[in-house]
C-alpha cells in the first residue's frame, strides 16, 4: 500500500501536474495532505528539474516551521519500533498533539527499491485524521535517514503538525545523524539477549535521552526489569550532558500500553527543561547551521558529477587513488580546484 502510494506520487509529478509555489504553500499550510506528499516528493526527487521548484516551497515554508517537538526513535531489529510508534502516536492526539511520523525504509542498495510498508504497520493510526504518515526511502544514505529528512520535517511543521517522529532503520553507524535533527532521542532496547550492553554501541547511548526497555511483557517482564537496572547504572558512569538532562531509563510493553506514561513523562519533562534553559533554543541554532555544512557539502559533490569533464577527471583520480598512486585527500582537492 505504501510503496503503491509513493510511486503514485512520482507518477503524478511525471506528468506535470504540479501547482504553483503560492498553491503548494497555501495547501501546506491548510494542512492538504495531498498537496504535502506531493511538495515532500518534490523534495525527495533526485530529479534535477524538481529542484528549483522544491527549494522554492522549502524556502517559503521555513517561517512556519519550528513550532513542532521532534522527537527521533531508534532501536535494535525487532524491538517493536512501529508498535511503539503507533500506540503513541495515538496517545499523542488523545493528549491534543498533532503527529506525523517520517518513517525511513531501508532502501536496496542492488534494486534500490524499499519496502514502505510502515502504513500497513500502523494501520491504526494511518486511519487517523489528525496525524500524518510518511514512508521515505534511504535512498543510500547512511545512518538510518532519508535523503531529505530535515526538509520534510520543515515541511510537516509549516502543515501544523506539532509532534514529529522520526523512526529510522535501526541501530546504524550514524545515529548522530538523527540527533542533529530532532530534540528528544529515544533509544528502544530488548532484554534476555545476553549481555545487554553489547548489542548497542556507548556512543549512542550518549546521544539518548531515554533508553526504554520495550517488550516487558510475559515471562519476559523479569528480565527487562533487570536490563533497565543495568542500562541505569551504565548510564550513570557516562559524563554530564550539555543539556543538564540526567537520561532516564524505563520498561514495558508498546504492543499492552504499558510503561508509555514513563516515556511522556520523561518527553515533557526534558521539553520543559531545555525549553527554560535555553539549550532548545541553541541546539536548533547549531542544527541549522549543520544542515548549511551538508547543503554546501552535497552541492559541491552534486556539481562536481554533473559536468562531463569533472566525471571523466574523477574517474582518473579515483583509478589513481585505487592502485595507490595518490591519496584521497590530494584527489579530492584537485577536484576542488575544478569548480
Amino acid at each position: 500500500m505504501g510503496n503503491k502510494k509513493h510511486i503514485s506520487e512520482k507518477f503524478q509529478l511525471q506528468k506535470k501536474s504540479q501547482h504553483s509555489v503560492a498553491e503548494y504553500v497555501s495547501g501546506i499550510r491548510a494542512g492538504n495532505r495531498s498537496i504535502l506528499s506531493e511538495a515532500l516528493t518534490l523534495l525527495e526527487s533526485t530529479n534535477p528539474e524538481h529542484e528549483p521548484l522544491a527549494q522554492e516551497i522549502l524556502t517559503a515554508c521555513v517561517p512556519f516551521s519550528g513550532n513542532s517537538f521532534r522527537v527521533g526513535i531508534t532501536g535494535v531489529p525487532g524491538v517493536g519500533k512501529s508498535t511503539f510508534i503507533e500506540k503513541f502516536g495515538l496517545q499523542a492526539i488523545d493528549r491534543g498533539y498533532k503527529p506525523a511520523v517520517l518513517a525511513i525504509d531501508p532502501s536496496s542498495s542492488r534494486s534500490h527499491g524499499s519496502i514502505l510498508g510502515d502504513k500497513t504497520r500502523m494501520e491504526l493510526l494511518s486511519r487517523s485524521e489528525v496525524a500524518f504518515i510518511r514512508p521515505t526511502p534511504t535512498s543510500g544514505s547512511l545512518g538510518g535517514v532519508a535523503r531529505r529528512t530535515r526538509e520534510c520535517i520543515y515541511l510537516c511543521e509549516a502543515a501544523g503538525f506539532d509532534l514529529i517522529l522520526v523512526e529510522t532503520v535501526g541501530v546504524g553507524q550514524s545515529e548522530t545523524q538523527v540527533s542533529e535533527m530532532v530534540d528528544f532521542f529515544l533509544l528502544l532496547m530488548l532484554a534476555g539477549a545476553g549481555d545487554e550492553l553489547q548489542g548497542v554501541k556507548r556512543g549512542i547511548m550518549e546521544l539518548a535521552q531515554m533508553v526504554f526497555i520495550n517488550k516487558a511483557d510475559g515471562d519476559n517482564a523479569a528480565k527487562a526489569k533487570a536490563a533497565r537496572a543495568e542500562y541505569a547504572r551504565a548510564l550513570h558512569m557516562f559524563p554530564a550532558n550539555e543539556d543538564g538532562w540526567t537520561v532516564r531509563t524505563g520498561h514495558g510493553s508498546a504492543l499492552n500500553c504499558e510503561g508509555m506514561d514513563e516515556v511522556w513523562e520523561a518527553l515533557l519533562s526534558y521539553k520543559n527543561q531545555v525549553t527554560v534553559n535555553g539549550f532548545l533554543s541553541s541546539n536548533r541554532r547549531k542544527q541549522a547551521s549543520k544542515w548549511l555544512s551538508e547543503s554546501v557539502e552535497e552541492l559541491l559533490y552534486r556539481r562536481l558529477k554533473a559536468r562531463p569533464d569533472h566525471l571523466d577527471e574523477w574517474k582518473k583520480l579515483e583509478t589513481a587513488v585505487a592502485n595507490g598512486e595518490l591519496s584521497a585527500l590530494k584527489a579530492a582537492a584537485l577536484l576542488i580546484q575544478k569548480i
